[in-house]
């Protein structure tokens, strides 16, 4: 009976948990949320012009003096665009960047520390 009672203990706190999001990577703008090097960045694909947010455990990380790169896989078809600093934590890309659904997006960020991270987003 213990054991019993043990189980269905554990599986209604399964059932009541939802999802868990590591470091806070729950989509703050409705984007898709990645982890790289203990950072949380949110691709976020609006109008045609990709934005990318930054945040280290929640909380936004500066992106002044940052640059970067975007690449964008589509099958054979790559293209790689420039991202530059956009407000306080975010990077926005120069050009117009296609995220269709089952493309790739690979982020290169240069921080001001010099500091790169890659970070790569499957577009669903």
């Amino acid at each position: 009976m213990k054991k019993l009672m043990a189980f269905v203990a554990m599986a209604a706190a399964v059932a009541v948990s939802g999802n868990v999001w590591a470091h806070g990577d729950k989509p703050k703008h409705g984007g898709i949320v990645q982890s790289a090097s203990d950072l949380g960045f949110e691709l976020v694909n609006k109008d045609g012009k990709a934005t990318i947010y930054v945040e280290d455990h929640g909380k936004p990380l500066s992106t002044s003096g940052a640059t970067g790169k975007l690449t964008v896989l589509n099958g054979a078809e790559k293209t790689e665009i420039a991202l530059e600093p956009s407000g306080e934590n975010a990077l926005v890309t120069k050009g117009e960047a296609k995220l269709a659904k089952g493309t790739k997006a690979i982020a290169a960020v240069t921080f001001a520390d010099k500091k790169t991270v890659n970070v790569r987003f499957p577009v669903k």
